[in-house]
């Protein structure tokens, strides 16, 4: 019964059907934990994703996040994220704080380690009750040795507002760019396996990298596809 509860919380999962050509620049509409299931092990040089938070988020407008009100995919998604990196690379993910518990048993439980942490302020409040929140975070998790690169990333980057035009969590590129720019290099390949309107794969693509995308909506792969004009 448990199977059956967990599937249909995810949502039909679609066939998936590609060549090797399209694991690279495009975005694919599907479950990631099956998508990524059927990409090739060892393919991808970082893994930099927004996933939900776990938190019923609901934005001014009354849009909603898919699988944000249950964990389930948590663990399998993440076994699934590790099982398509490199070895002795990074996946940083952005999380939700108030569930860190249940993110970090899911990303050890992959054999990722965090290795350092990342904040990003924000001038203005997405939250305001006894705290407003002013900061989004993300961990920088290894599935090996911490590779080695030409500069130092701070730990602390700025962040700019989206005004989420195009998704109701939306990260802005300028946000993301530094990361890629520091943790890859020309040719490689970013993986977004929540990708949303595509914000990462933006970013990789301005910076001369590879990137594909998987998210679960429809509505949501069409915007990043538009977006990127792929």
């Amino acid at each position: 019964m448990r199977r059956l509860r967990t599937a249909q919380r995810l949502g039909a999962i679609p066939a998936v059907s590609f060549s090797a050509p399209l694991l690279r620049n495009t975005v694919l509409q599907g479950n990631c934990i099956e998508v990524l299931q059927s990409l090739p092990a060892r393919s991808v040089d970082l893994v930099l994703t927004d996933p939900p938070y776990l938190c019923r988020y609901r934005s001014r407008d009354g849009q909603t996040i898919a699988n944000d009100d249950n964990a389930d995919w948590l663990a399998p998604a993440f076994a699934s994220i590790a099982g398509v990196m490199k070895a002795d690379r990074l996946c940083i993910s952005f999380y939700g704080w108030h569930q860190v518990d249940r993110f970090m048993a899911a990303w050890r439980a992959a054999g990722l380690r965090p290795v350092a942490h990342l904040v990003f302020p924000k001038r203005y409040s997405s939250r305001t009750g006894a705290f407003e929140a002013r900061h989004e975070q993300a961990y920088v998790l290894a599935n090996g040795a911490l590779p080695r690169f030409n500069c130092a990333l701070p730990d602390v980057l700025p962040w700019s507002y989206t005004g989420n035009r195009l998704h109701p969590t939306q990260k802005p590129v300028e946000a993301l760019a530094p990361i890629i720019a520091a943790l890859t290099r020309p040719g490689d390949l970013v993986l977004d396996p929540f990708c949303g309107s595509g914000s990462t794969l933006a970013a990789a693509r301005n910076l001369g990298r590879d990137y594909l995308g998987i998210d679960l909506e429809p509505r949501h792969v069409q915007t990043a596809c538009a977006r990127l004009d792929c």
